[in-house]
């Protein structure tokens, strides 16, 4: 009888040991993020080099998709020092939430049935169009089909260009360059006569100052582009991203952060999105 009360009261001092020590084990980080905050940190993938969306400045981060994840990371408990943001590539954006190297993403990431496979997305938060960049004062291209035979900026890897050849200008002549911010100064100086990806891309590069007044989207809306959030699959934060997103637009704080990144190059965006309301 004395040793079986021994050996329960030392299996209790372990159990008691077990607890406190899962208790105490993730501290660190925002985790997956089925919390409300309370870690030290949030993980947040956006893009460094879209200028008016996701943006790398020797200030800090700025865009409207920085102001959306800061917003996001707010109502979930963190403030804005402390996200901690990285780098999200279109091409790794997938794998960087199935590793959990980020909590969540906001980077100019469109919610297509490919994707929703591999990752769950919130939203949408904003809905852009495939538009052309073209200069102020050109008056030739009115629509889609006046870029036959004018010289269309192709950026490595992209598709836009290629899907206006295919589809809308069969004559458009693609003129290769390594990134968008590369076709700016050859748009200005009429190397190339136009630039086409999402519009709301377009705005974002010509709102940059050294570009202000020089460059007009054509208005063509191409496409439908769903901008969603992306999370791990099943996660638990899916749900509470998207109360945050219609918590930014009843304030107004969603048409404020439109207005400060893409109007300055007179951006006619679309009336904020409804959740789960994905336009093909």
């Amino acid at each position: 009888m004395k040793l079986r009360k021994v050996t329960a009261a030392s299996a209790t001092v372990f159990a008691l040991a077990l607890t406190a020590t899962a208790c105490g084990g993730d501290n660190s980080s925002g985790g997956d993020s089925g919390s409300d905050g309370g870690g030290k940190t949030i993980t947040v993938g956006i893009k460094f080099d879209q200028p008016g969306l996701g943006q790398k400045t020797p200030q800090g981060y700025a865009g409207f998709d920085v102001d959306v994840a800061t917003y996001v990371a707010k109502k979930l408990g963190y403030n804005a020092d402390q996200i901690e943001w990285k780098e999200a590539k279109s091409a790794d954006r997938e794998t960087m939430l199935q590793r959990g190297d980020v909590d969540f993403i906001a980077a100019t990431y469109s919610i297509t049935p490919e994707r929703q496979e591999k990752v769950d997305f919130a939203g949408p938060y904003l809905l852009a169009h495939q538009d052309v960049l073209v200069r102020a004062d050109d008056n030739k291209i009115k629509s889609p089909k006046d870029l036959n035979n004018a010289k269309l900026c192709s950026v490595t890897g992209s598709t836009s260009a290629q899907n206006v050849k295919d589809k809308l200008a069969p004559k458009a002549q693609l003129q290769p360059y390594p990134t968008y911010s590369a076709c700016l100064p050859g748009l200005q100086n009429g190397a190339v006569d136009a630039l086409t990806t999402d519009d709301s891309i377009l705005a974002g590069y010509a709102a940059q100052s050294q570009f202000k007044g020089k460059f007009k989207l054509g208005g063509f809306k191409l496409t439908n582009e769903n901008y969603g959030i992306g999370v791990k699959k099943g996660s638990e934060l899916k749900a509470k991203i998207n109360k945050a997103l219609e918590a930014m637009v009843a304030d107004k704080a969603w048409q404020k952060a439109v207005d400060k990144n893409l109007g300055p190059a007179n951006y006619k965006n679309e009336p904020a999105p409804k959740i789960g309301e994905i336009k093909s």
